[in-house]
């Protein structure tokens, strides 16, 4: 799939006109993102069983005649990854709201409930959920380009070892078999394959003018670091 600025917007403006396969490609890149989100903002509250239906409000409000994507701005501050965290904390906030309502009425509020999380605690949790799903696409990317070629395969396994493992270069390069220098070449060359497989990553998910692809990426790194 092209992934050029004007594409991504011809996607928004086809899924808001009613077009079924851009509102097709629009739901497979956020509707994982969304999704954990919920799970993560309901973990261990009764509302855990409304995901699906919350999901299902979600893509609605996008979708419907005169619904959210018919609003988003192109240009609006913090970009499409604040905008669509706008979009799915209102819907969190009616599921929330409904469930307390049917609480009440049963007279029987479950132990170990939790209050909704508040607008800013919500933001950060979605924001850390948006920055591994990008992570993990970033991965699987690398993975996939890295099928049937063993220097890249084990570029990988460098970066694993590194971030996973958090072991020194020196302990890598025994365990991959190469001498120290060439260990610390490589694993420059895998952390600008990440990094390039990340970028393309937030081209292809972030939709909005003016975004800086840059910026985008230190962020999530940051969030995650």
């Amino acid at each position: 799939m092209e992934t050029s600025l004007s594409t991504r917007w011809s996607i928004v403006h086809g899924a808001a006109a009613g077009d079924a396969e851009a509102a097709r490609v629009f739901a497979e890149t956020y509707l994982g993102i969304v999704r954990a989100y919920l799970l993560k903002r309901w973990r261990g509250r009764s509302e855990i069983v409304g995901v699906d239906d919350a999901l299902q409000e979600v893509f609605l409000d996008f979708f419907r005649a005169g619904g959210a994507l018919g609003r988003v701005d192109a240009g609006r501050p913090g970009g499409f990854r604040t905008f669509l965290f706008g979009v799915v904390h209102k819907v969190a906030l009616r599921h929330e709201e409904r469930a307390a309502r049917e609480r009440a009425r049963a007279a029987a509020t479950p132990a170990g409930e939790q209050a909704s999380p508040e607008r800013d605690q919500a933001s950060r949790i979605f924001d850390r959920t948006w920055a591994l799903e990008l992570l993990q696409r970033a991965h699987a990317r690398l993975e996939a380009e890295a099928a049937g070629d063993a220097d890249a395969q084990r570029r990988l396994e460098i970066l694993r070892l590194r971030f996973r493992e958090d072991l020194p270069i020196r302990e890598i390069a025994v365990l991959v078999g190469l001498e120290a220098v060439r260990a610390h070449r490589e694993f420059a060359r895998a952390r600008e394959e990440f990094k390039a497989a990340l970028r393309a990553e937030v081209a292809r998910t972030v939709a909005t003018r003016g975004e800086d692809p840059e910026r985008e990426c230190r962020f999530l790194l940051e969030l995650l670091g």
